[in-house]
């Protein structure tokens, strides 16, 4: 196995400094890869309301010059965007119907999934909730008032799910003032944060998030969100083993994406580097059908042809479960 080596993490001021330089402009993207805006067919409609933005040390991993990087290919605004596509929708997996209250959402028996913030640190083109009303659906809103007296309320509930956007934009401080207010409810039993950021910016992974993290009274299970082997680099594998360090069980769960990872050797790839950084196969999702993403899509049967291929050359602890979400199904569909 190839052991990662740890990197420093970053002071505070740092991953907020880099949040807020990210790449927001199509064409500075394509200059910085060495690339022409001139053959590139950019979203004008997907663009105004779903805007670029990456961070640099995400587009540093991406190769110049390659104009189908899988990692530019997950962050570039094409015009395939706006095309309208029949059984693509706005709300593709039910958000909307399981909403339990501001910012709760209850899809599954014993989980409470909050909408923590809208924010992201970077939009990826495909985002399941790239058309979610975060202004008026986020758990923040009421300093959190609302959700959490509705997982008071409910004992059935024994996990919750922080997502968002991505949990990790608020302030380490915001998280915590969240988690007190958990800590006074005798029926939780584990809490679950899904982030991208300690892909897309690992220096959000500092000394007074693991300090806030290491404290937590439940146990921890870190899902992260990488969909290529390429999002992997020294700084990712540091931010990996720190949250081991924390005391956090990290899960990486993935999106099947024509273009990006549609071959055994990228999904292989992608188990293998993450396996190596400290990370388990959790999910592999086929896309979710939001308007916007069709030009991503792999078929079923391509799916589980890839997937069938994936099982027997790797270990079966390597190989993630193929699912769909299934809007008012009890759990994640396996394929």
């Amino acid at each position: 196995m190839i052991t990662a080596v740890p990197a420093r993490p970053q002071p505070s001021a740092d991953w907020k400094r880099l949040w807020r330089d990210a790449v927001t402009d199509p064409a500075e993207l394509l200059a910085l890869l060495q690339l022409p805006v001139a053959g590139t067919s950019l979203a004008s409609d997907g663009l105004r309301r779903f805007p670029l933005r990456v961070p640099r040390g995400f587009v540093s991993r991406m190769r110049a010059g390659d104009r189908n990087d899988p990692l530019l290919r997950q962050v570039l605004p094409l015009d395939d965007e706006d095309r309208s596509v029949p059984g693509f929708s706005l709300d593709a997996v039910g958000d909307g119907a399981a909403r339990a209250g501001t910012g709760l959402i209850r899809k599954y028996q014993g989980r409470a999934l909050l909408v923590a913030t809208g924010s992201c640190a970077i939009n990826c083109r495909y985002c399941f909730r790239r058309h979610f009303p975060y202004a008026e659906e986020t758990a923040a809103r009421d300093g959190w008032a609302g959700a959490v007296a509705a997982i008071a309320a409910d004992p059935a509930i024994h996990e919750v799910i922080l997502s968002g956007g991505d949990p990790l934009s608020l302030a380490t401080h915001k998280l915590q003032a969240l988690t007190d207010t958990l800590r006074s409810i005798p029926h939780l039993r584990r809490l679950r944060i899904h982030s991208r950021l300690p892909v897309v910016l690992p220096e959000r992974v500092d000394g007074e998030l693991l300090g806030w993290l290491h404290d937590l009274p439940w146990p921890v299970t870190f899902v992260i969100h990488a969909n290529h082997a390429n999002e992997f680099d020294a700084s990712v594998d540091g931010a990996i083993a720190a949250l081991r360090a924390a005391g956090c069980t990290m899960l990486n769960q993935a999106v099947l994406l024509r273009g990006v990872n549609d071959s055994v050797a990228a999904l292989a790839a992608l188990s293998e580097r993450g396996f190596a950084a400290g990370v388990l196969p959790y999910y592999l999702h086929q896309l979710d059908r939001v308007a916007g993403t069709a030009h991503f899509e792999v078929d079923d049967a391509r799916a589980r042809k890839l997937h069938r291929a994936l099982a027997e050359r790797l270990s079966g602890y390597l190989v993630p479960r193929l699912v769909r979400e299934i809007p008012g199904d009890p759990g994640k569909r396996p394929l």
